[in-house]
């Protein structure tokens, strides 16, 4: 009885590791209490390698497929336990599964703003997030840098390290992408090229492979986002001034409107550039496109303090603007008489 009980406590038929569940990259064999004699089997499924470790040292890595433990494929192993004695005595190594599927959709992203450098605005704050997908590729690596002799090691003890490595390489990857800032938002397909070409050297180095990066957002400051917007507005009109003074205009008057037409609004903007009389041309351009009410308003409030600093002969110019809007139906007949009266007394 104590010999079978020897036996049986000495030989492991199959080793395999059947995964449960997601998330876990490595395994430890249980081999409590047990030793392998020659001609046991290792099982390694398709998306799984296994790695023979003797005494805190790596032996064998063995691939998908059947294995049977002989000298034959356990050569390394074989010279440690000198096998080739006559398998005297069993060996008692512990093996480690290692699950080589690609783990995808692993969430990153900048809890706080972070500070880029760039060439155009010196020193921003911006946050970004997006997701990657990984996968083994070399367990031996792995297992030395990362998991060591844990019984299970799971994606989410690596994650804040594989956080950590997106965070710092952030801003070398902007750097080297060559993208402008501004341009980041509307560029997030080459700024994750950029990234994952930066990440995947150092992902290498924990035996590790980058199988894809995404940039899922970009959230530039306030102030920047205002600008971002602005050069949209310019792409739409392109290179024409006549349309960027429009664009401006149409931008400002509701802003007057809403400020009950004070000298602070768009009237007395334009006149602080001395623009008095391409005032008039702007807004008729403007309100051409349908501003009505308070745009109304807005108009005959700029005429009016152009009317109080202009020479005679922008007062005659300013006329002519004032006729083009009454033509235009956009001044009444009493308000460009009105206005018409006040001009005139300019000349006198």
């Amino acid at each position: 009885m104590a010999l079978m009980d020897f036996i049986k406590k000495q030989f492991i038929d199959v080793i395999q590791w059947t995964e449960e569940g997601d998330g876990t990259l490595a395994w430890r064999f249980p081999m409590s209490g047990m030793e392998i004699q020659n001609g046991g089997q290792l099982v390694v499924r398709e998306s799984q390698m296994a790695v023979f470790v003797n005494e805190g040292k790596i032996a064998d890595v063995f691939g998908p497929g059947t294995h049977k433990l002989t000298t034959q494929t356990l050569p390394v192993l074989t010279y440690l336990k000198n096998w080739d004695k006559l398998f005297e005595s069993p060996f008692k190594s512990d093996v480690y599964f290692f699950s080589t599927r690609q783990q995808i959709d692993q969430k990153w992203g900048t809890p706080q703003p972070i500070t880029i450098r760039d060439k155009d605005f010196g020193a921003v704050r911006l946050r970004a997030f997006g997701n990657y997908a990984f996968r083994i590729t070399d367990p031996k690596l792995f297992h030395t840098e990362i998991s060591g002799t844990r019984e299970v090691y799971t994606v989410a003890d690596v994650d804040g390290q594989l956080r950590g490595l997106v965070m710092q390489n952030i801003s070398t990857a902007i750097a080297s992408s060559g993208i402008p800032f501004l341009d980041l938002a509307s560029n997030q397909i080459e700024f994750a090229k950029a990234l994952a070409n930066q990440l995947e050297p150092e992902m290498a180095k924990l035996g590790l492979k980058l199988e894809g990066m995404t940039v899922q957002s970009i959230s530039l400051p306030e102030e920047l986002q205002k600008i971002l917007d602005q050069k949209i507005g310019m792409g739409m009109v392109g290179n024409d001034m006549g349309k960027f003074m429009q664009y401006q205009t149409a931008q400002a008057i509701p802003k007057f409107a809403e400020g009950g037409g004070g000298g602070g609004g768009i009237a007395g903007d334009a006149m602080g550039l001395g623009a008095g009389v391409a005032l008039g041309q702007v807004l008729a351009q403007n309100l051409q496109a349908g501003l009505q009410g308070n745009a109304q308003a807005a108009a005959s409030a700029a005429a009016a303090q152009a009317a109080a600093t202009l020479k005679p002969d922008d007062v005659i110019a300013t006329l002519e603007k004032l006729g083009e809007l009454k033509a235009k139906g956009i001044l009444t007949e009493e308000e460009f008489s009105a206005k018409k009266s006040e001009l005139l007394k300019k000349l006198v």
